[in-house]
């Protein structure tokens, strides 16, 4: 015994020698992949000037629009609203995940208790004796994989790396489903100043028939000029009622956005009166860090690294180390005693010779992958900033197009008093009034429109630069206490 002792403590001091030795895996470290950004936007570089220290206000970015409505709507997002909760709970799956993957670092412990009463056959090939007998087994093993090629460490980087990737997803989703309730909200209030100006023109309208029915009364205005009046009058009518189409969508989907059902919500009729806000935009390069979406293609780039390192070092011998251990009786009396003792230590090690090529392929599948990952961060990065220039541009345009639209409704109101006056002197016929009507509504509708899609584009630029989210403001993947109310895990208002 004394001999055979001291050869498993050799054997033991020979692998813990070996695990010293083979300490370093062999992957390198993790070096996060290179975007090359621009040094200005191209259209804030002529529109208007950024500085680096140009910020968005964090977390509630919504109340930029000083829209204390809109911002009541925001909160019962964090609160309510459905798909929020479930990239929460995607959330803790991976931070379970990680749980998961980091208890490999530590040794299993079994215990398996056992009593069985038996009696084998007489007739047996290899029996001995035909009674029966009882077995009282109390067993207990341990067992260890030794992480010397980061195999394990590897496994645990990339399930870190994937619960951060889960994380920045759900401020992607927390940022997306905001900035969709204020395009909606302000789509919403465009419709109502659409009404509201159209229900203005109907009362216009029913001014000039009463006139021109008077006129035709006194001889003054024919027959086709009260159809004409009476006919301008009803299409206008309609066209205010088909508002209520869209707006009952928009009022619908602001209802799915807050968690309340459609047929419950609805919100008062208040027309969209202000401009929207300036939004600093500051330096492209800041980009890279205000968008969780970038955030989690580079967290998902890091665990396609470490998938590698696990199908590397599947390439090395794994060594365990296991120990067993506990009581064996044949009665219950005797189970509990130093005879009944029995236990075995020892080293492992597990060597595939040959597995046709299966571990290649795994390593040949994960540096594909990783390679798929870069390219799906570097889309990102490129669509990150398609999308900040799509909006500046839009933007840009939109203040150009509604100061040209604004000279084209005071025109057009000119035109109109001017058509009037000559009607009711005399000078004109009603069709000449109808048109400069039509002229002037016209423009007047797509003044609203083009205020209303400044405003929305003003909501998608704030998106676009990441609603005030930084690099910095990731959740943590540890599990959070468990009394932490949902509002405050997923929302940073």
């Amino acid at each position: 015994m004394p001999g055979g002792a001291s050869g498993v403590g050799r054997a033991v001091l020979a692998v813990a020698v070996l695990a010293v030795a083979s300490a370093c895996g062999p992957q390198q470290p993790y070096v996060a992949p290179q975007a090359v950004a621009p040094p200005l936007y191209k259209e804030n570089a002529t529109w208007k000037n950024g500085a680096p220290a140009d910020d968005l206000a964090r977390g509630a970015w919504w109340e930029l629009f000083n829209d204390e409505p809109l911002n009541t709507l925001e909160a019962r997002v964090a609160a309510s609203n459905q798909t929020l909760k479930q990239a929460d709970a995607r959330l803790t799956a991976a931070r379970a995940a990680l749980t998961g993957a980091r208890a490999a670092l530590s040794p299993q412990v079994a215990v398996a208790p056992s009593i069985t009463g038996a009696r084998p056959s007489g007739n047996r090939a290899v029996s001995q004796f035909h009674a029966a007998y009882g077995d009282f087994l109390l067993p207990a093993s341990v067992s260890y994989e030794a992480d010397f090629w980061g195999r394990i460490k590897s496994s645990i980087a990339a399930s870190r790396a994937l619960a951060e990737a889960t994380a920045a997803d759900l401020e992607t989703v927390n940022l997306s489903l905001h900035a969709e309730l204020a395009g909606d909200y302000f789509a919403l209030r465009g419709f109502d100043r659409e009404r509201q100006l159209l229900d203005s023109t109907v009362t216009s309208y029913e001014r000039a028939l009463e006139l021109t029915q008077n006129r035709f009364t006194g001889g003054l205005a024919s027959q086709a000029d009260v159809a004409l009046a009476e006919t301008q009058l009803e299409t206008t009518r309609a066209q205010a009622v088909d508002l209520g189409i869209v707006r009952s969508a928009l009022e619908h989907a602001i209802a799915v956005l807050v968690g309340e059902p459609a047929s419950s919500f609805s919100l008062a009729q208040v027309p969209l009166a202000d401009e929207p806000p300036m939004i600093p935009v500051g330096l492209p390069s800041a980009l890279l860090e205000r968008r969780p979406d970038i955030a989690s293609a580079e967290r998902r780039v890091a665990a396609a690294y470490a998938q590698m390192g696990v199908t590397e070092a599947a390439f090395y011998p794994i060594f365990q180390l296991t120990a067993a251990g506990g009581f064996e009786s044949a009665s219950l009396g005797s189970w509990i005693s130093g005879l009944s003792n029995f236990w075995s230590i020892g080293p492992a090690t597990l060597i595939t010779v040959f597995d046709g090529g299966r571990r290649r392929a795994a390593n040949a599948e994960a540096r594909a992958q990783y390679d798929e990952a870069i390219a799906a961060y570097q889309q990102s990065v490129l669509v990150a900033f398609q999308e900040v220039e799509d909006q500046l541009s839009a933007l840009r345009i939109l203040s150009e197009e509604a100061t040209i639209e604004q000279r084209a409704v005071d025109a057009a109101e000119r035109s109109l008093q001017q058509a009037t006056l000559r009607y009711r002197g005399g000078l004109a016929s009603y069709l000449e009034v109808a048109s400069a009507q039509s002229i002037a509504l016209q423009n007047e509708r797509t003044a609203v429109v083009l205020q209303m899609q400044r405003m929305t584009a003003t909501v998608q630029l704030i998106k676009g630069l990441g609603g005030g989210w930084t690099l910095s403001d990731l959740p943590s993947v540890d599990p959070p206490p468990p009394a932490q109310p949902f509002v405050q895990s997923v929302a940073k208002q």
